[in-house]
């Protein structure tokens, strides 16, 4: 046969990775393609890895962010949101992208186009140009993520040699979030907080090196691109979330507030209509006809909410109100990873014996018991007595949530359906994080500035600290409500039996 990229003629042997050569028995000797899979392999977990930690890795450079390029407390969560809703709302165009034109090609640009759109993020001078580059940075990332697991699923062989390149990638997916906060607090306190733009730069530029060396390129389709459907569903998600964070200082009445949120709705269900007449849409209505899929994007949809709200309000808390270094803020994270990390592959041990209800059951109620935890927050607590605890409780919730979502949005799906379901629940945790960050910081927005209202003239450093922390903690308590609805839909609506799960599958999160 001949290589599309280089139109040279190849063996039947490298598009059969099992290692059998048309009809004979014997095995040939390892292809360099085969060979390199262990660097290829190295190259797209490092990518992962980059793509996950560029949503977290600001989150203690923000107070940092803040008194550098000067935000408002509202504006400063654009930081945050700029890059998931780029991020969340091109990521099935990012899938269709690579069907396209090639998953090699698609990764490589997307990896040189992000260490472009970092660097000039890590060069900022204002506030808009931070936020542009940060939503780059989404762009890239959408571009990224769902090649590097099409890449997965093209370069390594089905069964074991895949679940173990699928546990890599999954681990760098789980622990990715819980790391960033670590190594933004290192960068910040030791070199400056736009070192966690700029600390892209030397690997993407390495793995843009390395990838076409090692990656080997899919084969193309030529079908038509659904723009219109990811105009519509990224404008309207944006809208929307801009209307929800000028709430935080304007009325909800407020032209500013509500123009953008019925603008944002209106988007949004023309988004709907596109994809229902689309003859190739970009997200199939169909997928939700399954009410496994559809309760595992719910479920993930909510877990994004309370996880990226508790990410930066824990952030401020530790840095504004208790006084942390961000240094100490990263350190005070570890032990969330730490359990995530642990626990992840528990999960994925137990997934195939109990089924993935008991376990989102289980996670869903332990992560709204530590959301409920921190809503007793209080400018007076220390980080043993209010903050550890609730960490790895919620640390504990959702790592064994991750692997038991995951399987129930495919079980029982069509190979053809596998990757669009998988892309929705990536994007459902995506926008969840931004409108819940919007939703959850609006409220605390509103109860800290009638505090400080309250104070008037009395107001000192100390009380404005209780204030914030007060405001943390009533949306906190919406937060655990949040998870508490999660728990419902598990019970109710999750209907996945042990023995539709893969066992090979399940054990690839380890």
């Amino acid at each position: 046969m001949t290589d599309r990229t280089t139109g040279k003629t190849v063996e039947a042997s490298v598009t059969h990775p099992n290692g059998r050569a048309g009809g004979g028995t014997a095995a040939p000797p390892p292809t360099p393609e085969r060979r390199n899979n262990g660097l290829a392999l190295a190259v797209i977990a490092t990518a992962q890895l980059m793509v996950v930690l560029d949503v977290s890795i600001v989150n203690v450079a923000l107070p940092s962010m803040k008194d550098s390029l000067g935000f408002s407390w509202a504006n400063l969560e654009w930081v945050v949101n700029a890059y998931t809703l780029a991020f969340g709302g091109l990521l099935l165009l990012g899938g269709r992208a690579c069907d396209l034109y090639g998953q090699r090609r698609v990764f490589l640009w997307g990896i040189s186009l992000l260490a472009v759109a970092s660097l000039l993020g890590g060069l900022a001078t204002t506030q808009a140009w931070l936020i542009a580059a940060r939503a780059a940075q989404g762009v890239c990332g959408a571009m990224v993520a769902p090649a590097a697991l099409a890449l997965i699923a093209t370069m390594f062989t089905e069964g074991k040699e895949r679940n173990r390149a699928m546990g890599v990638y999954a681990a760098m997916s789980g622990a990715g979030g819980a790391i960033g906060n670590l190594l933004g607090g290192v960068f910040t306190d030791v070199l400056s907080w736009r070192w966690v733009l700029f600390v892209n730069v030397p690997i993407a530029l390495v793995l843009a090196l390395l990838g076409p060396r090692v990656l080997r390129e899919s084969r193309t389709r030529k079908e038509p691109l659904d723009l219109p459907g990811a105009l519509t569903a990224t404008a309207g998600a944006t809208l929307l979330v801009y209307g929800l964070v000028n709430a935080a200082t304007h009325d909800w009445g407020d032209a500013l507030t509500m123009g953008p949120i019925v603008g944002g709705l209106v988007l949004l269900a023309l988004f709907v209509v596109v994809e229902a007449r689309s003859s190739d849409p970009l997200m199939p209505l169909s997928i939700f006809s399954n009410r496994n899929r559809t309760g595992s994007y719910i479920i993930m949809f909510a877990i994004g909410a309370v996880l990226f709200a508790m990410f930066y309000f824990l952030t401020l808390f530790m840095q504004q109100v208790a006084g942390y270094s961000p240094l100490k803020t990263g350190l005070a994270f570890l032990p969330f990873a730490v359990i995530v990390m642990v626990l992840a592959g528990v999960a994925g041990q137990l997934v195939g014996k109990i089924g993935p209800k008991p376990l989102l059951m289980t996670g869903t109620l332990l992560a709204a018991g530590a959301l409920f935890w921190f809503s007793r927050l209080s400018a007076e607590d220390g980080y043993t007595a209010q903050l550890l605890g609730p960490l790895l409780l919620i640390g504990a919730g959702v790592a064994i949530c991750f692997v038991p979502l995951t399987l129930a949005a495919v079980a029982g799906v069509h190979d053809h359906e596998a990757g669009i379901s998988s892309a929705v629940l990536n994007t459902g945790q995506q926008v969840g994080g931004s409108l819940g960050l919007a939703v959850l910081g609006t409220v605390a927005a509103h109860l800290t500035r009638d505090r400080v209202a309250d104070l008037g003239a009395a107001a000192d450093p100390h009380s404005v600290g209780a204030a914030y922390a007060d405001g943390y903690a009533r949306a906190f308590g919406i937060a655990g409500f949040v998870m508490i609805a999660a728990f419902l839909v598990a019970a109710l609506v999750i209907r996945v039996r042990k023995d539709e799960i893969d066992p090979e599958m399940a054990g690839a999160a380890i």
